[in-house]
């Protein structure tokens, strides 16, 4: 499985201790990138403030670029720029800024030898993890769980990094099955929209996760904080409308209040949960339960592959191809820099 080789070849080869050693005094990081990218930075954020206690957000780098005012970067402060090829051209400009600037910085990608190592001070490279789908599906979720290993390893906890491992045998019963009951579902559904729920460390998956359904399969999908979904967005409900919980432990109560409340107004309801009860069965149209006996924020990673498989399902179903969507290529390179198309600013 590509994590265990990640997190194997991360163990193994000292980078992760070695990167802690060097950054472990950082009071405060900032997580950058574009698209599901800057996905991956707001799940990493997460969990790099839960884990440490340090101060963590996520910014999108065109934001540094256009905006450089507003984006506050303090002395003591880690930027980690994260690109899946190494050659995105928004993170490649931030980590020239930053640079010309004497600021140090972690970069993470899935590609050995590109532009990004040769930026920053020192980086994350997941060979394993470089699909060639233009859609991020595994890089996503190996490059979240290589920087939840960091914030881990940063802060001494040895019970996290050994839960991460725990997971991937569970992980890979759980992915076995879920692609018969996604697909099925799909065949027997037509929905004209998609909005997907999280709240806390689940809501940069919930963006994810409908990026993926309207890159996948050109439908449209919107993200929203689970209790925000009350105040406006709810409008939208109807049978036609596919509402994706995401929901966590700590949340539970008063997401599941929020979940009833979708199925009275006549919505149809997916929900992804560690574990679900009599409320969230009677509600729910598509049940995913995990059962992973794991921290939850260990098991962020598993709440994605449902929508992942509900994109690629219901693309099928429309006879498209979801691996290389239309208008969308692998990596942005901007115009201005490159002979290549201008791309899709998600890679």
């Amino acid at each position: 499985m590509c994590w265990t080789t990640c997190l194997k070849d991360l163990h193994e080869s000292g980078t992760l201790k070695s990167i802690a050693a060097r950054f472990s005094g950082a009071q405060e990081w900032l997580f950058v990138g574009c698209g599901s990218s800057y996905y991956v930075a707001q799940a990493a954020a997460a969990t790099m403030t839960a884990l440490t206690a340090k101060p963590s957000r996520a910014v999108a780098a065109s934001e540094i670029l256009l905006f450089p005012e507003l984006i506050l970067i303090p002395e003591g402060c880690l930027p980690v720029l994260i690109s899946r090829s190494g050659r995105t051209s928004e993170v490649l400009k931030v980590a020239e800024l930053l640079r010309a600037r004497g600021i140090d910085t972690l970069g993470i990608s899935c590609a050995l030898g590109q532009k990004l190592e040769t930026l920053v001070t020192t980086a994350i490279v997941l060979p394993p993890a470089d699909e060639q789908s233009t859609v991020m599906t595994r890089s996503f979720t190996s490059m979240l769980m290589a920087l939840q290993a960091l914030a881990a390893t940063i802060c001494g906890r040895e019970d996290f990094l050994a839960s991460q491992q725990a997971i991937i045998r569970p992980a890979e019963k759980l992915l076995d099955a879920l692609p018969r009951r996604v697909s099925k579902f799909v065949q027997q559904h037509q929905f004209a929209d998609y909005v997907c729920l999280g709240q806390g460390p689940l809501f940069g998956i919930a963006c994810e996760s409908a990026l993926k359904l309207t890159e996948m399969s050109l439908s449209y999908g919107q993200n929203f904080h689970t209790l925000e979904f009350r105040h406006g967005p709810k409008s939208i409900v109807s049978k036609d409308t596919l509402i994706m919980f995401l929901l966590s432990e700590s949340g539970f109560k008063s997401e599941v209040e929020v979940l009833e409340e979708i199925k009275a107004l006549g919505g149809t309801i997916m929900v992804v949960a560690n574990r679900a009860s009599e409320r969230v069965r009677a509600a729910a149209d598509l049940l995913i339960e995990l059962d992973i006996p794991a921290p939850e924020l260990a098991r962020l990673p598993l709440y994605l592959p449902p929508q992942q498989l509900m994109g690629l399902y219901t693309g099928l179903k429309k006879g498209l191809d979801p691996d290389n969507p239309k208008n969308l290529s692998r990596v942005v390179l901007l115009a201005d820099e490159s002979s290549e198309t201008s791309e899709h600013a998600t890679l």
